[in-house]
């Protein structure tokens, strides 16, 4: 495995600073890799919320952006003792949306999916068309705009891998979801990610075995996002669906109320705890038993519960996150894209109603 130079290790406390400075929650990601470091004291075998985990009111960085702390004594003390860990920044605290362009070099297969919502005619040749680079440029043409990629009024940050992530600031207090580019749920365009509220982001300046993440210029700070490109994100779904709950022989308002207030958190977490078990048992069980399917299978269970108004969305997706982190590091980019397919799925569907 490579490491990381020590000058660049000793770094990291400088940059979690830096992003507290500027209003960015932060959490540790795990030395040497691109996933959050774990610190749960119950372990794989007891699934749990952030609401009932120990760890949070403790100080221990837990339940990724739950954790996600502007406290510089917290962040002295985290980074302080472990300054090998990397950086990564809660983007819905934050009030980050990050637009991320990906650079593998391959042709899409479907044509509907490279822009969805928008027809590109057979007669159309998409020669050279290879990654997420062209498509966000062809985007920004249709709409006679430049491509945020060309952005140098915002901060833009060069991935190991070759692929650019063009950092804005929202500008409401509307909650723009993720998404993946290679998904067949929301997407802005392929081979195009958006990291949004219940997204994090690799700190710029943070080193992994595979690289840094460089600013490509001087800009250091997020533009506000541009009309058009929000527009271009409520279009393609990057705003919360409206929920239509099932019957129930609670009023929905009251329901709610409970949840918000936690009179409802044990019922809350037993159901939790009974959806995500298959997901956690796949940490007990060889690599790749059918980790896929169950957390699909998962996902789609939840989604369908938050289209009930039984549960956030918000909590649904961190939930399931921290369920396959705790069994899958590796395959973290894998496991969101079924989560994000999966909910869809769910979300088109309420609990109760099927």
């Amino acid at each position: 495995m490579k490491t990381i130079p020590e000058p660049l290790v000793a770094a990291s406390l400088a940059t979690a600073r830096w992003c507290a400075g500027r209003r960015w929650p932060v959490h540790p990601l795990a030395a040497g890799r691109k996933a959050p470091a774990a610190n749960c004291i119950h372990g794989r075998s007891t699934p749990h919320s952030s609401a009932a985990c120990p760890c949070l009111p403790a100080g221990r960085w837990c339940h990724r952006s739950h954790a996600a702390t502007l406290d510089q004594r917290r962040i002295d003390q985290w980074w302080g003792t472990h300054p090998d860990f990397g950086v990564d920044i809660a983007c819905g605290p934050a009030g980050l949306v990050v637009i991320d362009s990906d650079a593998h070099q391959t042709q899409p297969h479907i044509r509907d999916r490279i822009l969805p919502g928008i027809s590109i005619a057979d007669y159309v040749d998409l020669t050279g068309l290879t990654n997420g680079f062209h498509t966000l440029a062809v985007l920004a043409a249709l709409r006679d705009q430049p491509s945020p990629a060309e952005d140098g009024t915002t901060l833009r940050v060069r991935t190991p891998s070759g692929g650019l992530r063009v950092w804005y600031r929202a500008t409401d207090s509307r909650r723009w979801r993720c998404s993946s580019g290679s998904s067949r749920g929301r997407v802005l365009a392929w081979q195009v990610d958006v990291r949004a509220h219940g997204g994090y982001i690799i700190a710029p300046g943070t080193t992994t075995p595979d690289g840094t993440y460089t600013p490509a210029d001087t800009v250091r700070e997020p533009a506000t996002l541009l009309k058009w490109r929000a527009q271009e994100l409520e279009r393609t779904g990057h705003l919360p669906i409206v929920s239509f709950p099932a019957a129930r022989s609670v009023p929905p308002r009251a329901e709610r109320a409970d949840l918000a207030a936690g009179t409802d958190r044990d019922r809350t977490q037993r159901m939790l705890a009974s959806v995500l078990a298959p997901v956690e048992a796949c940490g007990r069980a060889s690599e790749g038993a059918g980790f896929s399917a169950t957390l699909n299978r998962a996902a789609y269970t939840l989604g369908g519960r938050v289209a009930a108004g039984r549960l956030y969305e918000e909590e649904a997706e961190q939930a399931l996150a921290e369920a396959a982190a705790a069994t899958h590091l590796r395959h973290q980019r894998r496991a969101e894209q079924i989560i994000r397919g999966g909910m869809n799925a769910g979300l088109r569907h309420p609990w109760g109603t099927r």
